[in-house]
Formats: structure tokens, sequence, C-alpha cells
């Protein structure tokens, strides 16, 4: 049994992360940043849901940039092959459930 207080989380840097759990090879981990993170795509699925803060969710399709502005309660769901970067607007908590060992 565990209770996380994601508010009062923050890390000593950027996108630094509590580990809550690894299930059958899936990791559901907590971040704390307040800089963007860096263009990426995941080897796997990824859901990405931001507890707190407003980010701004860059992601590309069919060559196209776009972007999700996501509120707290939101939700990004990138698919395999879905190329993404985050930007945060000032600190932002967010809760990431991804294949254990992704970038």
């Amino acid at each position: 049994m565990k209770v996380i207080r994601s508010r009062g989380f923050t890390a000593d840097n950027p996108w630094g992360a509590l580990d809550i759990v690894s299930m059958n090879g899936i990791s559901v981990r907590l971040h704390w940043t307040d800089s963007p993170y860096r263009w990426h795509i995941n080897d796997g699925e990824e859901v990405f849901v931001v507890l707190d803060g407003v980010v701004d969710m860059h992601y590309r399709e069919n060559g196209e940039e776009k972007t999700a502005e996501l509120q707290a309660g939101d939700i990004f769901f990138a698919e395999i092959g879905c190329e993404h970067v985050a930007h945060p607007r000032g600190a932002a908590r967010i809760l990431v459930v991804e294949k254990e060992g992704s970038i």
C-alpha cells in the first residue's frame, strides 16, 4: 500500500522521476519538470497524464508539427512511432505509463 501526494513531488533536475511501480514490463513514473524534454519516439505506446501544471505537447503527424495544450487532468496517448516532445509552461507534474526502460 502506497499513497503518493503528487503535488508535493519535486526532483533535483528536470524530468526527475519517482518510480511508482513496474507491472509486467510496464513502468508507472511520476515526473517533475520545468524544462522541455527532447524530440523522441518511444519503442512502445506511452500514456502521458498531466497532474499539475500546463504542458504543450508537440508532435509530428504526417511530417507536420502540431501542438496540443495539456492542462491538469488531460491525457496524451502516443502510439508506436509517434514523434513528440513535451514543453511545460513552468513547473509540471506528469504521470507516465510506458514500456519499462523506454526513453
